[in-house]
């Protein structure tokens, strides 16, 4: 998966062309090529000479460290939403607060932890993780859910020129202006918001 753009990395680092190694590994500088657009890879024997040629490792080379680090998020995510499940918040902020000392810049982290903040009523807390995780965010579906969640976080706190404004700009999907502006026009109990929150973060209808 990280193949391509790491052999190429190295490659320019190292001050070589796709020729130099095609001529070390005794092959086409078209198929050099085409590993590092990701067309085809290399055979696994030619791994430990292109991490020779490279003065890397094969685990580098390959991404390991990328990997584990993305398993290793992937099933602190698993945990938390194990537990938040099954109403235990309070574990599940703990599995995110350690995340976030691993990984401070994370904003799938600062998002998680705002989200399960959020269903315990740490509101502002809340907002704040969420406003600072969200223009880091690449992850669409996650950023959808978080911004509905601000629409009533919002409204909790009473900041609703800020909580309409949101909801104007969120896209046709559940999660959506279409579903939440009518909502937000009713006056609502901070009961409904909490539920409506808690609907939109875990998919759960109360």
């Amino acid at each position: 998966m990280y193949l391509s753009e790491n052999l190429k990395r190295f490659r320019i680092a190292k001050n070589l062309t796709q020729e130099d190694i095609a001529e070390f590994l005794h092959i086409t500088p078209q198929s050099v090529s085409k590993w590092e657009r990701g067309e085809s890879y290399p055979d696994i024997t030619f791994l430990p000479a292109l991490a020779n040629i490279l003065e890397t490792s094969i685990d580098e080379l390959i991404g390991m460290d990328t990997i584990r680090s993305e398993q290793t998020r992937y099933n602190i995510h698993k945990t938390a939403t194990e537990f938040q499940q099954s109403g235990d918040y309070k574990s599940a902020e703990t599995v995110y607060r350690d995340a976030l000392l691993r990984y401070p810049n994370k904003p799938d982290m600062m998002l998680g932890l705002g989200g399960v903040l959020a269903l315990q009523g740490k509101s502002e807390e809340a907002i704040d993780l969420m406003e600072k995780g969200l223009p880091l965010s690449i992850n669409e579906k996650q950023k959808a859910t978080i911004r509905a969640a601000l629409c009533f976080l919002y409204l909790k706190c009473g900041k609703t020129e800020k909580a309409g404004a949101l909801a104007t700009s969120l896209p046709h999907i559940r999660e959506s202006r279409e579903v939440i502006q009518p909502l937000m026009s009713k006056e609502m109990s901070e009961e409904e918001i909490n539920r409506q929150i808690k609907t939109i973060l875990l998919g759960i209808e109360n």
